[in-house]
């Protein structure tokens, strides 16, 4: 069943690049005690992923900080090294952690995950982005199969 408001986030551990290497993260490091908008994309380097999805959380992360969020964070069903690469191609910076959920368990674990082998991509997780406050979500944007609306930047923004 997928997650809805007023759920809390399932635990898991995530990867993220550091200086140091790949470093885990679990969820309590990311959800605990903060507002995060975790926004997840089908494939990084993909058509829409990278064209709009991505680099509209970096534009108008500014203006999610000042609306109370403490992280942005990009997921997706790739390794560390491919969100890293990604994140560096499109000049993320500070703006957007980067999260590789490298085996879809997370995705899975949300309800969130979706089945791309008709397309060559094997198991993935859906375009979706959640508002999540110390834990539990506030507001969830699943998008319809092929649709860009409900999970972009300007989107979430509108509901902060």
């Amino acid at each position: 069943m997928a997650i809805k408001a007023g759920d809390r986030m399932p635990s898991g551990v995530l990867k993220t690049m550091t200086p140091e290497g790949p470093k885990d993260m679990t969820t309590d490091e990311l959800f605990k005690g903060r507002k995060v908008v975790l926004f997840s994309v089908p494939g990084a380097f993909t058509p829409t992923c990278d064209a709009k999805h991505l680099p509209g959380f970096v534009q108008l992360a500014d203006q999610l900080r000042a609306k109370g969020v403490d992280a942005i964070a990009c997921l997706a069903v790739n390794d560390v090294f491919v969100m890293n690469a990604w994140g560096k191609a499109s000049g993320v910076g500070e703006k957007v952690l980067m999260l590789a959920d490298g085996n879809g368990d997370y995705s899975k674990a949300l309800g969130l995950e979706l089945d791309a082998r008709a397309f060559g991509m094997g198991l993935r997780g859906q375009r979706f982005a959640l508002v999540v406050d110390d834990g539990v979500v506030k507001h969830i944007n699943v998008e319809a199969p092929g649709q860009f609306k409900v999970s972009a930047a300007e989107h979430v923004l509108a509901q902060l």
